[in-house]
């Protein structure tokens, strides 16, 4: 199938080709007749992909305060790696369509093949020939309806959000500033409600387009025509409400708003303009300033949008689907009509000049529709394989050590933001590697990392890579409620499996992958504990030379917070932030101290934020893990020292390293012997997996040693809840329990 996408770093915008969306349970795939162009959000995006990287820097401030904050946690090099590779993407455009349910996934029982629906998200109502749509963001369209006035659903739920914002009442005078797409529909909503309207924009032809839509008077703002009827409708008071949408970085819009606002009036911030307030004006009138976010309540929030939990009607009556369906029962009725709105339909094809034409502004347009052609050889993609049971899956035999000659075939399921940073640009360009195929389950990142890394092949179904007999190991880079499934399935059918931490996240799954080695025979398993690599760390060790004594360890993680709306926060569905990535310093402890932690305790501040873990090791070894969320950003991530036989290492971040030893107090800097930077050790990790996988060579880390860090990571959980040690013990069967009470 084909879908709109754009690099933002070239600017370049074209029509991909990509393998299509498979019908994942909880939403159904959708063939799109119509899908609308956002004249005001999609073009912003399209500009700025076409400027230099100096003035996307001046367009995204906040983007360059991230990029500020991961060097100084991460290093230059790395973040460079991160920012390019994000940049050097196809991005798809598109979020607003009505089209034709072509399947229906698990657990959908609203609609059915055949029905039409109207469709929002922007990762789910794409610009492409099928999407498919989790269940609260698509709504049936009417009987009757048009499907491109319903492919309008998403931006008039986006108008209707904003005036439920500013809560008008029957009577009231509200202004809207922008006349564009959504300012448009605003006007009708308004009028629909009973308010009188008033609008400014700088274009004559969208002030008189809204006056034919219900608004009394619309002007530019130059004219002084909307001062005059603002005095005129009440009496000099000034508006109830006004609307903002209007974009650019104009200040004006704010201005204005002070000006013809009434005393105690309510200013709706809709569209994204300049929000310089000026302070006198706006504390003078006490202005109510209110922000709407996108379609409705729901928006951002991935047990709505993803996982499909409704919001009770008696709590919150408009949600993201109810206001679709609103929007689409007004337009059903007349109260809203989009037809003087549609400026141009475009065939899918033309998709490319289309765009340039409305960035280049040869084409003035308030709405643009793309229209859908389909031939009958189209296929609907197969359900999908991320999610098929494990038993389900034939147990295979391991992969002999007597493989033919020539490079490491690898297939990766994933292909995100860390395989994509830390992982695949160490494996492009190496004689000994060759990246077969690539698994994802959205087509576009599929087509994207084919693109940068030279994969032979993508697609979104996982059995292309399970059913090759020419891959040879699997990489699994997904979310991590998905590790311990795909390892297992990875395991039966006789791959060697590099799996990113975690390995599991309860005792149960650790269980599915211990049943998969036990059944297949196959235990060539690495989990991505990366840092025991860490050149660094590694010459300090070796400086700080064999132990004699039991030694105390001290490890500080000053995680950080995390960014609002990040999947790390959804404990229920991907586990709690520590077990997603604890294993890391639970392993390098145990890698230090030549032994696996037979103890675990925890203990955390309200609302578990910062974790303090104290691990006990069989000759007496102790170490303490504080797992903080509460540090400076500007602090080092990782700090750890160890203490032993009258002598100390200490890692300062990875950056720095020294032994310093009893007598003189001698103390001996470390080098790695390579150029500066912050090196975790992902390169030697990946050297040391890919040399036992070419030569049959055993795991670079024995599976009980990737057990024993996986159970005491999940023994923080344990331990938290029953305020006790827990003693750990390798399972005698695979789903054995964690441990008992020390």
């Amino acid at each position: 199938m084909r879908l709109v996408v754009q690099n933002y770093k070239s600017g370049e915008l074209t029509l991909l080709d990509v393998p299509a969306p498979a019908c994942k349970p909880g939403g159904v795939l959708v063939r799109t007749t119509f899908s609308l162009i956002s004249t005001g959000t999609e073009l912003m995006k399209v500009s700025e992909a076409g400027k230099s990287l100096l003035g996307k820097a001046k367009a995204r401030p906040d983007q360059v305060a991230k990029v500020m904050q991961s060097v100084a946690t991460n290093g230059l090099a790395a973040t460079y790696r991160k920012v390019t590779t994000k940049l050097d993407s196809y991005t798809p455009l598109g979020y607003s369509l009505c089209g034709v349910v072509t399947e229906v996934g698990a657990g959908i029982d609203d609609v059915a093949v055949g029905d039409v629906v109207a469709c929002a998200g922007n990762e789910h109502a794409l610009h492409a020939e099928l999407n498919w749509v989790p269940k609260n963001l698509y709504a049936r369209v009417p009987d009757g309806l048009d499907p491109r006035h319903a492919a309008f659903a998403t931006v008039g739920a986006i108008a209707m959000q904003g005036v439920r914002r500013g809560e008008p009442r029957l009577g009231d005078v509200a202004l809207v500033i922008g006349l564009g797409l959504i300012g448009q529909l605003v006007v009708q909503l308004l009028v629909a409600s009973g308010v009188r309207v008033v609008g400014l924009d700088p274009d004559p032809g969208r002030c008189e387009l809204a006056e034919r839509l219900g608004a009394l008077v619309c002007a530019p703002a130059s004219t002084g025509v909307v001062d005059t009827a603002v005095g005129e409708l009440t009496g000099g008071h000034g508006v109830d409400q006004v609307y903002l949408a209007a974009g650019g970085s104009t200040n004006e819009p704010v201005e204005l708003a002070a000006k013809l606002a009434r005393d105690r009036g309510t200013v709706v911030d809709i569209g994204k303009c300049s929000l310089n307030l000026p302070w006198n004006a706006y504390y003078e009138k006490e202005l109510d300033v209110r922000f709407s976010r996108s379609y409705g309540p729901g928006r951002y929030d991935p047990s709505y949008e993803l996982e499909g939990r409704d919001y009770p009607i008696g709590y919150v009556r408009w949600t993201e689907r109810r206001n679709l369906e609103c929007f689409l029962d007004l337009a059903a009725r007349g109260r809203v009509d989009v037809e003087p709105l549609i400026s141009h339909v475009a065939g899918f094809a033309e998709a490319e000049p289309t765009y340039r034409a409305l960035d280049e502004g040869e084409r003035k347009a308030v709405a643009v529709l793309f229209r859908y052609g389909h031939e009958e050889s189209d296929t609907v993609a197969e359900p999908p394989v991320l999610t098929i049971p494990v038993s389900g899956t034939e147990p295979g035999a391991p992969r002999a050590a007597g493989r033919r000659r020539g490079p490491v075939r690898l297939g990766f399921v994933g292909a995100g933001n860390y395989a994509s940073s830390m992982l695949l640009p160490h494996l492009t360009g190496r004689a000994d590697v060759l990246l077969d195929h690539v698994v994802t389950t959205s087509a576009l990142s599929g087509a994207n990392a084919r693109r940068k890394f030279g994969f032979a092949a993508a697609s979104t179904d996982l059995d292309d890579v399970l059913s090759n007999e020419d891959v040879e190991a699997v990489f699994v880079v997904t979310r991590h409620s998905s590790h311990a499934e795909l390892t297992a399935r990875a395991l039966r059918a006789g791959k060697a499996v590099f799996v990113e931490k975690p390995l599991a996240l309860s005792e149960a799954e650790l269980g599915v992958v211990l049943d998969a080695i036990a059944e297949s025979g196959n235990d060539r398993l690495q989990v991505g504990f990366n840092r025991r690599f860490a050149p660094l760390l590694r010459s300090a060790k070796a400086e700080f030379g064999t132990r004699v004594g039991p030694a105390s360890v001290r490890y500080l993680v000053n995680a950080g917070r995390l960014e609002h709306g990040s999947w790390y926060s959804q404990a229920d569905a991907e586990g709690t932030r520590f077990a997603g990535e604890g294993g890391h310093f639970v392993d390098t402890v145990s890698w230090l101290l030549d032994g696996d932690p037979v103890s675990v305790f925890a203990t955390a501040t309200p609302g578990q934020d910062d974790l303090q873990i104290l691990l006990r090791y069989p000759d007496g070894s102790t170490a303490a893990v504080t797992y903080a969320t509460s540090g400076a950003p500007g602090f080092p991530k990782e700090t750890l020292d160890l203490l032993a036989d009258r002598k100390v290492l200490k890692l300062d971040d990875f950056v720095k390293a020294s032994v310093t030893f009893s007598g003189h107090a001698r103390k001996r800097w470390v080098s790695s012997r390579l150029p500066k930077g912050r090196d975790k050790g992902q390169r030697a990790e990946l050297d040391a997996f890919l040399r036992a996988v070419a030569t049959g060579s055993p795991m670079p880390v024995p599976v009980d040693s990737l057990v024993a860090t996986t159970l005491a990571t999940l023994a923080v959980r344990a331990s938290l809840n029953t305020g006790a040690p827990v003693r750990l013990e390798l399972p005698a069967r695979p789903a054995a329990p964690i441990g008992s009470p020390a």
